[in-house]
């Protein structure tokens, strides 16, 4: 029988923070008075996390599971293997960090109770370092001018979805995409709600600022052809401006005659032209390296290994070739199978 709910939390380099998590995730969940899940998905991590999550499946391995990717895919991605391998009517997105409460669950799924589904939420008070905040305002006012995405908070991972949005979502072949923007599109009731934020329990982000630019320009030019249409008009307004200041050097060199004065601000705009042509150039080549992706139609991510409960015994299925190396056979009544997506 499939949980009403399923929680699913990237993971990738939080061993020591994973002990806390669990202390505070499942009797915040267990409270609810509903059948879910928790569905873990290891993104590669390269320190303690597949042990401290095998322990903890072996704990509660009634609703636990544990998705182990060959190798790094990124959050986004590994948030949808997760989807891929989760079977609740409602599934919530939460970082392994704690920076959001496990309590803070029960109002989004009261909010898909009452109808909603896409729950976003608006972190209150943000705990973060400041040009994080400062990084985060500007990346989402331009966002909203770029794209149809109206999402408030577009940096908080503690979201809500649908079956109906999620189902939607692993039908979609992106190479890379951005989770709750992709789902904004498909949802018919979105909503959003304010949560609670805290430091981070243990550890550093594993975001810096320039994988956070990155993401950004991946969000703009996967939902948007803005840029590209920015920099034609641009090019025609700068294509206007010269054409008049051609025409205004030529009837100067009739009236005045020939002139050697200007030459550096002749140089200045040329190079000023060099760089706006080569930042579009780059734009483009963003664009076709997207296609390029995807026309290669490689796997999206490696599933080395699913840890889930069997109905019968223990079963063992060996990955892929070329996936990541299997854990050790379990003990309890488990089953270890690999897939690829």
């Amino acid at each position: 029988m499939s949980p009403q709910v399923s929680v699913v939390i990237p993971v990738f380099n939080e061993q020591e923070g994973l002990p806390l998590l669990f202390e505070r995730l499942y009797p915040a969940l267990d409270a609810l008075g509903r059948s879910y899940e928790v569905v873990f998905v290891d993104d590669g991590s390269s320190d303690g996390s597949v042990a401290e999550l095998r322990e903890q499946f072996e704990r509660r391995p009634d609703v636990t599971r544990v998705v182990l990717l060959a190798r790094n895919a990124g959050q986004h991605l590994a948030i949808l293997a997760a989807f891929a391998h989760s079977r609740g009517t409602y599934m919530i997105t939460l970082d392994a960090d704690l920076q959001n409460p496990p309590e803070e669950i029960a109002r989004l799924i009261a909010a898909m109770d009452a109808g909603a589904d896409y729950v976003g939420t608006i972190r209150r008070r943000r705990r973060d370092v400041l040009w994080r905040k400062a990084a985060s305002r500007l990346m989402n006012r331009l966002r909203e001018r770029t794209t149809s995405i109206r999402i408030t908070d577009q940096g908080c991972m503690l979201r809500g979805y649908h079956r109906s949005v999620v189902d939607a979502l692993n039908h979609c072949t992106e190479m890379s995409t951005y989770v709750p923007a992709l789902a904004y599109t498909f949802a018919r009731h979105p909503l959003e709600i304010e949560v609670a934020h805290a430091e981070r329990a243990v550890g550093q982000t594993k975001y810096s600022l320039y994988r956070l630019i990155r993401l950004n320009f991946d969000l703009m030019t996967g939902f948007s052809v803005a840029p590209l249409q920015f920099f034609s008009m641009t090019g025609g307004v700068i294509a206007l401006i010269s054409l008049i200041l051609v025409v205004y050097l030529a009837l100067r060199r009739l009236i005045v005659g020939p002139e050697a004065q200007g030459l550096f601000t002749l140089f200045g705009i040329a190079f000023f032209l060099i760089g706006v042509a080569l930042i579009g150039l780059g734009v483009v080549g963003e664009y076709v390296g997207r296609i390029y992706e995807q026309v290669r139609q490689r796997p999206r991510y490696m599933v080395a290994a699913v840890l889930e409960q069997a109905e019968q015994g223990a079963t063992e299925r060996l990955a892929p070739a070329g996936a990541a190396q299997l854990p050790a056979p379990l003990t309890s009544a488990a089953r270890v199978r690999g897939a690829s997506e």
